[in-house]
This record gives C-alpha cells, sequence and structure tokens, in this order.
C-alpha cells in the first residue's frame, strides 16, 4: 500500500474512534511537511462521509504566543468541513472530542475565487476577495497520545488539530474594525483566560490569508467564494473541562459563545 494512503488510514481510524493517536510506524510517517500534507488531502477524501465537504481552512500558529506554545515558527494549515461549523450559541458534547480546546479568532469568507494561476499572493490581494469577518471560536482537538512528540509533519497530516468553529454574526469588510487594532479576549465560565489582538497574526490576518493563499497555489489548489478561513488564534489554546461556557468577544466584530456539556 502506498505509504501516504497508509499513514491517513491510520488517523482516519483514530478520528473515527476517538482513540489517542499514538506515534506513526516510522516507515509510513510524513518525514517532512510537504508529505505531511499529501498525508492530510488523502485523509480529507477518506473522512469526507464522515465530516461533510471541505468548507474552508484553518491556520495555526500565526501568532507567537502560538509559536511559543507548540514550538513551530511559522504557520500550518488544515481543513474545516461543513459538520464541524456550527452556529452561535452551539450546545456541544464535550464527550465527541479526545481533549477539546478553543481559540479566539478572526475568520474571513471569501466573495470571490482565489486561484493558483494568480500568484503570488499579497495581503492587499487577498482583501479584496474577502466578503465578511467572523469572530471565532476555534475549536481544536488533541488527539493525540503525547502531540509534543508527534512531529509536525504528522500534526499537519492530521489537519493540525482542526475539529470545526463556531462563528458569529458576520460583519461586511466595509464595515469592519481596523483588524491590527482588534482586541480578542477568550472567556471561560465568565473568567478572562487569554487576549490578543489582530495585530498578533502574522501582523495582520490578512497576510495570514495570503500565506494561506500562496501555500494553497503551490500545490495548484485555491480558495473558493463561500470558503470559510481561520486566520490564527489571538491568545494560547484554552483546554476545556466538560459544562465550560465559552465566550470570544472581539472589539468591533461582536462575540461568539459555546457549551461544550
Amino acid at each position: 500500500m502506498d505509504k501516504i494512503l497508509a499513514a491517513a488510514k491510520i488517523i482516519a481510524t483514530a478520528r473515527r474512534s476517538r482513540a489517542p493517536l499514538a506515534a506513526l510506524p516510522p516507515d509510513i510517517a510524513p518525514g517532512d511537511e510537504a508529505e505531511g500534507y499529501r498525508v492530510q488531502r488523502a485523509l480529507h477524501a477518506l473522512l469526507l462521509p464522515q465530516v461533510g465537504p471541505l468548507v474552508g481552512y484553518k491556520i495555526g500558529c500565526t501568532s507567537p504566543v502560538m509559536q511559543r506554545y507548540l514550538d513551530i515558527p511559522y504557520p500550518c494549515s488544515g481543513g474545516v468541513f461543513a459538520k464541524g461549523v456550527h452556529n452561535n450559541g452551539a450546545s456541544l458534547r464535550f464527550r465527541d472530542y479526545v481533549r477539546v480546546g478553543v481559540e479566539c479568532e478572526i475568520a474571513v469568507r471569501l466573495a470571490r475565487n482565489v486561484l493558483p494561476t494568480e500568484a503570488p499572493f499579497t495581503a492587499e490581494w487577498v482583501m479584496e476577495a474577502i466578503e465578511a469577518y467572523y469572530p471565532a471560536i476555534e475549536i481544536v482537538d488533541d488527539r493525540y497520545v503525547k502531540w509534543e512528540t508527534a512531529g509536525a509533519p504528522t500534526l499537519v497530516a492530521d489537519d493540525f488539530f482542526a475539529a470545526g468553529c463556531v462563528l458569529g454574526a458576520p460583519v461586511s469588510r466595509f464595515d469592519a474594525p481596523d483588524l491590527l487594532k482588534v482586541t480578542g479576549r477568550a472567556m471561560i465560565n465568565g473568567k478572562e483566560v487569554g487576549r490578543g489582538t489582530g495585530a498578533d497574526v502574522l501582523g495582520h490576518p490578512h497576510n495570514a490569508l495570503a500565506w494561506l493563499a500562496n501555500h494553497l497555489a503551490a500545490a495548484g489548489k485555491g480558495l473558493h467564494a463561500g470558503q470559510i478561513v481561520l486566520t490564527g488564534s489571538l491568545v494560547k489554546t484554552v483546554w476545556l473541562n466538560a459544562g465550560d461556557a465559552v465566550v470570544m468577544e472581539l472589539d468591533g466584530l461582536g462575540k461568539v459563545e459555546a457549551s461544550f456539556n
């Protein structure tokens, strides 16, 4: 069996059973991040019946706090799927995750296709492709026996902790505040547990979106109108306990809430 598919099948089986993923066998573990993304694409094909179609992407490691936390000094991406996107106020089942966490994010919805033939992309270019922003809770899942030893290629292969999102009300790009000055606050059970600003996300969330567009273009892939992109966490990941109520407040973009019961 092709090693890419073999690795994808092991990860898919672990995700379906919610079993913590141990280190992949050395003979099939992705050797670098390029191979990790190849496994990720194979994994997406295997998971479609379970998670629904790909509706966007998450970008991880875009802020200093997350780069320090994960010890990965550059962005990485994973898929966002239809069944993992939830409306504001969602009540989610804590047991549906291995070890669930949340992050405070600025999400975007695209107004137009971003084609690989149009690369290279800049922050100014991709801004014109944005239809709206959302205050967002990214849901992440520590699906690993020990993520600290999994290595970036395997984390990439498994969608870099991605487990969905909760979106607040959209704000038109033309009505949005200066994202550099947006402060995001993570609140758990009414207590602030982290804060950051739009400037923490690669200097500006549009820089993160441009990185993703260029990253996909290098593989001959693009972004599509209507897709959602989570641009990266303004705060360090907050790991949850059963019964936790989560609120993310982003100045000028509103707030978004969810509970995990």
